[in-house]
């Protein structure tokens, strides 16, 4: 068994998040993507005295509970991996990886609470980000995800089913008008062509939408039809926004400044009775009605708080602070980027809110610096997490209580870590699920001091 060898292998178990287990010549291969009780054709990409990786080149056999991929696009799409699954299936194998990962870092839970599924299996996203490209080099544009274990092929997605249906039609005009313009994907390593990507948010409890077309400078495209298209078309919801985005940085992420070519540059959402209004660029939960789901169990987690001082860190337009306003004495929030600031003061001003105040900083060092000691202190850290130092700092309030809302259960660990010798003790933990059909989780977890 050598490196680059194709080996039929059958999977024998899983490990968070992603990661089929095989066993061949006493080695165990991880294999991601492959589900328990599949046979699988791998590609061999690492391989040590007793571990190796390896890569799906084709499913030989499903495994025995795997239904037909409802998504026209599944074969080749590399935004969902689990659409073979019944949902109920997805959620149980989701709830047991996080179990084992806790297991397997000898954490003590008090309370492993059920896993919440998503009200809405399909269509339940409320925020895409397609990128232009092509399905192999030179062919012809395509604006869609990226194919699976490809980092530049763009597959056309056009009938993706946890995109909204809204968003179809816009990404499927906006493709149109596109490949009619004659003018070319930005190439990342030549640095040359126009297109890059478009976004697509949309506010489920209002409909509004927010369409952000994404290019280099290095053209120039008269868009007056393509929003006299845009605006007939027959909708679900109303576009109540379409920006030109300007990005001429070699990373592949949307972003830079924007002209409003219609409307504004925000719309707004609605969850547990409170209205929120978002920017383009601002952060917001991608299952809306998920969120509901997440952010009612926090609710619960801090349950009456009308004497405590609450802390919410890493606060984007502040939605977890809000909802749990009305049961605390004071919300006080930080966050990084200023517009996402500016958003949580406006929302709750306007949502009447006057015990929550946010400010703009970077959490780390705005968390060493303030004065008073929180009663409670909510966590809802980007993907990456908090680093360890980061994190120490923020156990040094000694708080009696921390609610830490995680989309990367594995970097929860590591806080863990550090947050049990500190005298902190897990009493709850339960997992959401925002992201049918993907491996993705959000776990809860809520902490008490000794």
């Amino acid at each position: 068994m050598k490196k680059n060898d194709r080996v039929q292998v059958t999977i024998e178990d899983m490990k968070f998040s992603n990661l089929g287990i095989a066993h061949l010549e006493g080695k165990e291969i991880k294999i991601k993507n492959a589900l328990i009780g599949q046979t699988v054709e791998i590609g061999l990409s690492k391989i040590k005295a007793k571990k190796a990786k390896g890569k799906v080149k084709e499913v030989i056999k499903r495994a025995d509970y795997e239904i037909e991929a409802p998504c026209i696009h599944y074969d080749v799409c590399g935004g969902c991996s689990r659409q073979t699954m019944p949902i109920e299936n997805q959620g149980q194998l989701k709830e047991k990886l996080v179990k084992e990962l806790f297991k397997r870092n000898n954490f003590e839970v008090e309370t492993f609470e059920p896993i919440i599924l998503s009200p809405d299996t399909f269509h339940y996203r409320n925020k895409m980000e397609y990128s232009f490209g092509d399905a192999s080099y030179g062919g012809e544009l395509n604006l869609g995800m990226h194919k699976k274990g490809m980092f530049y092929d763009v597959v056309n997605t056009t009938s993706c089913l946890i995109a909204t249906k809204d968003s179809n039609k816009i990404q499927e005009t906006v493709l149109n008008y596109a490949r009619e313009s004659g003018l070319k994907k930005y190439h990342i390593k030549k640095h040359e062509g126009y297109f890059r990507h478009l976004s697509v948010r949309k506010g489920f409890k209002t409909g509004e939408i927010l369409v952000g077309i994404v290019t280099t400078t290095q053209n120039e495209l008269d868009y007056e039809p393509l929003i006299k298209e845009l605006l007939n078309l027959d909708l679900d919801g109303k576009i109540v926004g379409i920006l030109h985005v300007k990005n001429d940085n070699f990373s592949d992420v949307v972003q830079g400044e924007y002209d409003i070519l219609y409307g504004r540059d925000y719309y707004y959402e609605e969850l547990l009775g409170l209205k929120f209004k978002i920017s383009f660029y601002s952060f917001f939960q991608t299952n809306p009605l998920g969120a509901e789901e997440l952010y009612s169990v926090v609710k619960e987690y801090l349950g009456n708080a009308r004497d405590k001082r609450v802390m919410e860190l890493f606060s984007g337009t502040g939605t977890i602070g809000q909802i749990v306003s009305d049961e605390s004495k004071e919300v006080f929030g930080v966050e990084l980027i200023q517009d996402a600031v500016d958003m949580a003061n406006e929302n709750a001003k306007e949502n009447n809110i006057e015990n929550c105040i946010f400010i703009q900083g970077n959490v780390f060092k705005e968390v060493a610096s303030l004065e008073f000691k929180p009663d409670t202190i909510i966590l809802d850290p980007p993907r990456y997490g908090i680093p360890k130092k980061a994190f120490n700092k923020i156990l040094d309030f000694e708080v009696d209580e921390i609610i830490y809302v995680s989309c990367n259960a594995q970097g929860l660990m590591d806080n863990l870590h550090e947050a049990i010798p500190r005298g902190y003790e897990i009493k709850k933990v339960r997992c959401i699920d925002m992201f049918p059909h993907t491996p993705h989780i959000e776990t809860m977890c809520f902490l008490k001091r000794k």
